[in-house]
């Protein structure tokens, strides 16, 4: 193996062992901390307690709480960051996140019109992905000759941007007349969905199997990630199939982001901020930054809902503020090492 070669793994595998150490600390943080906290000597036990399915302890019932919302925080962050990064790739633009094309918009619109009409939760998770599903089907439709990867790959980047910046402002429009018609007894559950809050959010395995299947297509295909970055118009003459490519990651972005917003709502800047602080951090080499942003961006997400219902106990903010207030400064500052 060429010496080059062999560092360049280990600090790769160094890089990731570290992340993921960080990753479990974040939810040993998530579990431990909170209006009641729980003391490091007595995590261990109220964690066997959680595990047998018994908790005779007021730190067994804590620790089983916040580890399922902990793990659908760390799910959701993660997807939405692999979103982010697919996002990107596909785009050729490290400021674009997974709600650009509007995805995210109709899951809202299909989870207000259920919170609308008082259904039952299952029913706004169903209207939520459906609604995420019609527009990502509704956009490929409108923009499928694009997504085939031709030699003007800059002009179909553009044409598929703006189908779904289109297609957003219109469901956009649809959620402000739910909003403007919905009674008061409905608008705080409505706007908190909107915000992004994971209070109350079950811990689910549907979320965990798109993201395993999601992460597993962008590692293998990493190293083609780094030659449509760099040769987006010789992609097909160095092997590439664009097309094919191009589909997976639009379907794989939009999969997991209609997993993520029907979990816990809109919430903001995970998918921009994180994979674009990485490839500072890590480089741009795909085969790196794809696995540091899903751990980076679900540790991140557990600490920001962690702060969110710990900053004004007992009250709780929704984690769609937090990442937004600690998003917004963290962007301009990255924008601007971009320029420079």
């Amino acid at each position: 193996m060429h010496p080059l070669s062999a560092k360049l793994r280990l600090r790769a595998a160094t890089v990731i062992i570290l992340l993921v150490l960080l990753s479990l600390a974040s939810l040993a943080a998530a579990g431990m901390i909170g209006s009641v906290s729980i003391p490091l000597a007595d995590l261990p036990g109220a964690l066997r307690e959680w595990a047998s399915g018994q908790p005779t302890s007021l730190y067994g019932h804590l620790i089983g709480l916040r580890t399922e919302r902990a793990a659908t925080a760390f799910v959701t962050g993660a997807s939405l960051s692999l979103a982010g990064v697919m996002m990107q790739a596909l785009l050729r633009n490290p400021l674009a996140d997974p709600y650009v094309l509007g995805i995210s918009s109709g899951a809202s619109v299909g989870a207000l019109a259920a919170l609308l009409f008082m259904c039952a939760a299952w029913v706004v998770d169903a209207a939520s992905f459906a609604g995420a599903v019609i527009v990502s089907m509704l956009l490929y439709f409108l923009a499928r000759r694009d997504l085939r990867g031709g030699t003007a790959a800059e002009g179909g980047t553009a044409m598929l941007l703006l189908t779904g910046v289109v297609l957003s402002s219109g469901c956009i429009a649809l959620v402000t007349l739910m909003l403007s018609i919905a009674p008061e007894s409905r608008l705080r559950t409505m706007v908190f969905w909107l915000i992004g809050d994971l209070s109350g959010s079950p811990i689910r395995w549907l979320p965990w199997f798109v993201l395993a299947g999601c992460l597993a297509f962008a590692l293998r295909a990493a190293r083609s990630f780094n030659v449509m970055a760099l040769h987006a118009e010789a992609s097909a003459t160095l092997g590439i199939r664009v097309g094919a490519m191009r589909k997976g990651l639009f379907f794989c972005s939009g999969l997991l982001t209609a997993s993520a917003v029907t979990t816990a709502g809109s919430i903001g800047f995970v998918g921009l901020i994180v994979p674009h602080a990485c490839r500072f951090a890590f480089g741009p080499d795909h085969r790196l930054l794809v696995p540091c942003a899903t751990l980076v961006g679900g540790a991140y997400l557990v600490l920001a809902d962690t702060l969110a219902r710990t900053i004004i106990a007992p009250q709780q903010l929704p984690a769609g503020v937090v990442t937004a207030l600690v998003g917004t400064p963290v962007f301009l500052y990255q924008l601007h090492r971009l320029r420079k």
